[in-house]
């Protein structure tokens, strides 16, 4: 028998199922970019109504068709710039420090779920900034991803990657909306509700004439009226949709925490990452605000660990500085022990915020409050 180099497999038939199945993840894709080319579209087509059949052939006055196409071109600009950022940022996955190792894969493969898997779980997040559990007080584990989840990760099941403090997943940009590209998503919605509602004020009186016959019955008046229609029901939606999220920003929440509140190793805290209204609304767009109205990245943090209030310390963990009752409420509450880097966030060095002797007492104690701590796999 000669020894050589192995065969490469043959490339799966035209009818085996491997090549099936290839052929629907293509179609999956394509077809998951159709709410993007829709959104588009309209933006394309509203350009064209608002430009050409409003400004330059339906307005007569040259004062008033410079003024709104200028401040037109404005909003236009920032609306395109800000979408385009959150549909081609990519979402960030955790870091390498919360991988596990390949012998500790190997481990959680070939034992069965019991102390051997919980110690392997305990041993790889003893050292990471790790704060929040699942349901059943485990540490948050993705089996798909191989990693431990830092706190406000999850696993988006159309990216079937893990992303860092996922908001949702947008259809209509096709994209995890996460830690990189959250402030360009909010943007992108204050600047197309104000596209919107510039378009509606400045076509509301031609729309009336239009309707009323006050103008000649011409090729705009189909243009006009539909886009005084199509601004005014998007603006209805998106100052909505708008509001909603400054407000998940004023609480520091994201769309998945309000559905489901952060779990910590004694307590479910709703509001515990909220560290005040000004914090909160700095940890999304930076400390510099000149940067908060551009979309250019200015967030701060590493997006693997967060700043959060710690309502009830471990019987194991030192006591408060002080002598403060470890059970006390939010005047008493403590921010973690310091994350993998020192970090980018003033958020997270506030001396405030962050006694450093608490910092110390935990430091070692990650992961290894809960005695009964069991894998749990989430996605």
């Amino acid at each position: 028998m000669r020894c050589g180099k192995m065969a490469a497999p043959p490339p799966p038939a035209a009818g085996a199922p491997g090549a099936w199945g290839g052929v629907r993840r293509r179609c999956q894709r394509l077809l998951y970019w159709v709410p993007v080319l829709f959104i588009s579209s309209i933006l394309c087509w509203s350009y064209y109504a608002y430009v050409t059949q409003l400004c330059l052939l339906t307005m007569t006055n040259i004062g008033e068709k410079v003024v709104c196409l200028v401040a037109y071109h404005i909003f236009f600009m920032l609306f395109v710039w800000s979408y385009w950022k959150t549909i081609f940022t990519l979402p960030m996955n955790p870091s390498k420090e919360f991988h596990l190792s390949y012998s500790d894969k190997e481990s959680l493969e070939r034992e069965p779920r019991g102390e051997s898997q919980q110690e392997v779980l305990r041993r790889a997040a003893k050292d990471l900034p790790i704060y929040t559990r699942t349901m059943s007080g485990a540490i948050r584990y993705c089996d798909r991803c191989h990693l431990v989840k830092p706190d406000r990760c999850h696993h988006c099941s159309v990216c079937d990657k893990c992303i860092l403090k996922m908001d949702h997943h947008c259809p209509w940009v096709n994209n995890c909306v996460g830690f990189s590209n959250y402030k360009f998503f909010l943007l992108f919605l204050a600047y197309s509700l104000l596209y919107c509602l510039f378009i509606a004020a400045t076509d509301l009186q031609y729309f009336i004439k239009f309707w009323t016959n006050g103008l000649p019955d011409t090729q705009a008046k189909f243009h006009i009226m539909f886009l005084f229609f199509a601004a005014a029901m998007f603006s209805v939606s998106l100052s909505s949709l708008f509001g909603y999220h400054c407000w998940l920003v004023s609480k520091n929440k994201s769309t998945l925490e309000v559905f489901r509140a952060p779990i910590f190793r004694h307590r479910t805290d709703k509001n515990g990452f909220s560290l005040g209204f000004s914090k909160n609304l700095r940890q999304v767009f930076g400390d510099e605000k000149k940067y908060w109205l551009v979309p250019v990245f200015s967030s701060l943090g590493d997006g693997c660990s967060f700043p959060t209030c710690l309502v009830n310390q471990d019987p194991e963990q030192a006591s408060t500085p002080g002598g403060l009752n470890s059970t006390s409420k939010s005047e008493n509450h403590l921010f973690p022990a310091k994350p993998l880097r020192d970090s980018q966030s003033h958020l997270l060095t506030d001396a405030p915020s962050w006694p450093e002797t608490a910092a110390k007492a935990d430091k070692g104690k990650v992961g290894m409050s809960n005695p009964a701590l069991t894998m749990e796999n989430e996605t």
